[in-house]
């Protein structure tokens, strides 16, 4: 089985243990690493994800793994993890998550644009861009980028 097919019914597999603690899969990769293989695991949730909840969905996790025949007889190691900051926003809920935070993204129609989040829905995203909302649909819209603040005005403003 390839590494493609095999991380597919890794995906299958996991939703529903996912979905009912109420985290969604982000991603899953299986990468080698000498004799073992490293399974990586990215969970995400509307409300974020502690290390508390990674520590119990880990569990459940490692029990819907050992009572399938998925990952084969390699011996594997697990990591279950949130997604990084550098993650693309390619979902409406990746957008939905980011509200408050500057972004940059491609636009379909050719160029880019830079603005804050300030709505996220289903149908699109609208950002302050400039001090001006800019409501785009995701058709609309390339893959996003958050982008790294070191200090924001807001926070200069409150130190005064």
């Amino acid at each position: 089985m390839g590494a493609q097919a095999r991380e597919e019914r890794i995906a299958e597999l996991l939703e529903p243990v996912l979905a009912e603690a109420g985290l969604d899969l982000e991603a899953v990769e299986l990468t080698p690493a000498g004799k073992r293989r490293v399974l990586r695991v990215v969970v995400d949730s509307d409300d974020g994800v502690d290390l508390d909840r990674v520590g119990e969905v880990s569990q459940e996790v490692n029990a819907a793994l050992d009572a399938s025949d998925v990952m084969g007889e390699l011996p594997y190691v697990l990591e279950v993890t949130s997604p990084g900051v550098d993650r693309p926003l390619t979902q409406p809920r990746h957008w939905r998550r980011s509200r408050g935070r500057l972004v940059k993204a491609a636009l379909a129609e050719g160029g880019d644009v830079t603005g804050r989040v300030t709505d996220a829905d289903d149908e699109g995203v609208t950002l302050d861009v400039e001090g001006r909302p800019r409501t785009l649909a995701h058709a609309e819209l390339g893959p996003g980028r958050v982008q790294v603040e070191f200090r924001r005005e807001a926070d200069t403003d409150a130190a005064d």
